[in-house]
């Protein structure tokens, strides 16, 4: 009996060790998961260098439990590319423009639509009150919002001054390739525009295929776009928004104290980016002025009621096609409330 424990004990042992040794190897496997993210934002960015700061705030809160990878850039493609790949589980979560949530909640879409909104009051009034609408919309189409990333105002850039409807006749005005609200926006305005891919814009504007285009100040700064363009209106055609979104199922993998930590990050994060976006679309704004762009005032109450005009026929065209009558009338009918209290 001494013999046979003295020459298996150590071989129990080795196999205990080992089988401790594989236990945790496999946990460690399952514990870990890695989100692939994916951005049209490039590096160095108010936005990128948020999400950096939203991804470590995650690993350090799940003890590396979770992590993202960053595609940044667009090197995963245009925002349809992003939306495509993640419906095919080759990524789990993005950072979308109204265009790419479009792809995935198309009723979302309807916060980008024309003059809808005429102060960032407004716009948080709006998102506020329905907030929840909203995620259960993205939960119903196999999504977790995990934070609005508002992109800024948008303004109509071109090289002719636009300072009233019948000026639009001169533009040769690019669109997002696919967009309907730009689609619709550009149809109440009467003119037809030229659909190109984002990343086709800056070799257009150089050939002078298109020498109108539309943008947020922070974002037509580092593409580059505005190089090429003389003038800006000063009226807002919309407010673009934006949001990061993860797969329902990616974010149903994990364990509910993971969920928690990413949406309690999430809305810390990107609550504080959109408050850096409205701070850099300002400033680029008095860029804009320092590169001699021309700033374009509409002529008049009338003229701005005649832009307004369009943007509602833009949004009434769109009823049915992205959202319900119910959706616009019941946000229509909130804007109303909001302006004659806060008048």
């Amino acid at each position: 009996m001494n013999c046979f424990k003295k020459s298996h004990k150590p071989a129990i042992l080795i196999t205990l060790f080992a089988a401790y040794c594989l236990l945790f190897t496999v946990c460690d496997l399952q514990a870990q998961t890695i989100v692939k993210f994916a951005t049209l934002a490039p590096e160095g960015t108010a936005w990128m260098k948020t999400m950096r700061r939203f991804n470590d705030d995650i690993e350090a809160k799940t003890k590396g439990r979770v992590k993202f990878k960053i595609y940044a850039g667009g090197v995963s493609g245009d925002e349809k590319d992003v939306a495509r790949k993640i419906r095919l589980g080759q990524l789990q979560a993005a950072g979308f423009t109204g265009f790419g949530l479009g792809e995935i909640a198309p009723e979302t879409r309807i916060l980008d639509t024309p003059f809808l909104f005429k102060n960032t009051a407004e716009i948080d009034h709006i998102y506020k009150l329905l907030d929840a609408d909203f995620r259960k919309i993205f939960e119903a189409r196999g999504y977790i919002l995990l934070g609005w990333t508002e992109v800024g105002n948008v303004y109509l850039f071109a090289n002719v001054p636009v300072a009233a409807p019948a000026d639009l006749q001169k533009v040769k005005m690019w669109i997002w390739e696919g967009d309907p609200i730009a689609e619709a926006t550009f149809a109440a305005m009467k003119i037809k525009p030229i659909p190109l891919s984002i990343t086709d814009v800056m070799t257009s504007l150089q050939t002078g295929m298109i020498n109108a285009v539309y943008s947020a100040p922070a974002t037509v700064i580092p593409l580059q776009w505005y190089t090429k363009m003389k003038y800006v209106m000063t009226l807002p055609i919309a407010t673009a928004s934006g949001a990061v979104v993860i797969s329902r199922k990616s974010f149903d993998s994990l364990s509910k104290e993971d969920r928690k930590i990413l949406l309690a990050a999430g809305d810390k994060h990107f609550r504080e980016l959109t408050a850096v976006s409205r701070g850099d679309n300002e400033r680029s704004l008095a860029t804009l002025k320092k590169e001699k762009v021309v700033f374009t005032e509409p002529a008049g109450a009338d003229t701005i009621a005649a832009f307004e005009r369009m943007g509602e026929e833009a949004r009434r065209s769109l009823v049915g096609k992205l959202y319900s009558a119910e959706l616009l009338e019941k946000i229509e009918k909130a804007l109303k409330q909001f302006r004659t209290k806060k008048n």
